[in-house]
């Protein structure tokens, strides 16, 4: 499983965009964030990255 890591400065785009392409390869992924900014961000990008692998039926 590959740990992608979320500071607050992150763009959550490119975050969903790691997070969606981890995914379709290897099935699970995990997202390490510390702090509150960090957490906003990763969560701002699951909310993306779901969008993004919905229509693909994962």
């Amino acid at each position: 499983m590959e740990t992608l890591k979320v500071s607050a400065k992150s763009n959550p785009n490119s975050v969903a965009g790691a997070l969606a392409n981890v995914f379709r390869e290897k099935g699970s992924v995990e997202i390490q964030a510390i702090g509150a900014g960090a957490l906003n961000q990763a969560i701002k990008a699951i909310a993306i990255a779901r969008g993004l692998v919905t229509p693909e039926n994962k």
